[in-house]
């Protein structure tokens, strides 16, 4: 295994732990604070942007061969 290859099978599970463990706590936050529905909603609508927005910019990459 290259040096290369660990660091994207790294970077790739890293990644899925700190956005499971984001989840966790973005559902515990309105779970503690009583966020309601609609409130919790929007915290999970608000993370699943962010990943989105890095999931997007990836597969740019992958495709524009950079």
């Amino acid at each position: 295994m290259t040096i290369e290859q660990f660091e994207s099978l790294s970077l790739t599970f890293g990644l899925t732990l700190l956005i499971s463990y984001m989840f966790f706590i973005i559902w515990q936050l309105a779970r503690e604070s009583k966020a309601g529905k609609l409130g919790t909603f929007i915290l999970f609508l608000v993370l699943a942007a962010g990943i989105a927005e890095f999931l997007g910019k990836e597969i740019l990459q992958y495709f524009l061969g950079l």
